[in-house]
Formats: C-alpha cells, structure tokens, sequence
C-alpha cells in the first residue's frame, strides 16, 4: 500500500484541484435566427450553421 512521505497542505492540495471544478455548457448564438444553442449541435428550430438541416413542427 502506497505511503506519503510527507504531510499535504491545504494550499498544495487546493493547487491540484484547481482543475476539478465543473464548467456549463459551450454556447454558440445562431448568426441568422439569434437562437443560443449548443456548439456543434442542431438548433430547436433544425437550423446547423445557418442552413435549415431538419422541418421540425411546433405543438401548441
């Protein structure tokens, strides 16, 4: 079993977990509709980088 050799600050310890914190979502805003959507996804109304990809109907 693996042993320390020495005691680990809190400082040292918050260094290293700097990185772990959780980040949202990247966001692109849609040039002709001005929808936020994911990057490198489809929009809710079909539209991927401008061009309409897919009809898609509203329920009302």
């Amino acid at each position: 079993m693996a042993v320390q050799k020495s005691r680990v600050s809190p400082s040292r310890r918050g260094q290293r977990r700097s990185h772990d914190s959780l980040k949202g979502p990247t966001l692109s805003i849609e040039k002709t509709t001005g929808e936020t959507h994911r990057r490198h996804h489809l929009g809710a109304d079909g539209h991927y980088r401008g061009k309409k990809i897919l009809n898609i109907t509203q329920k009302d």
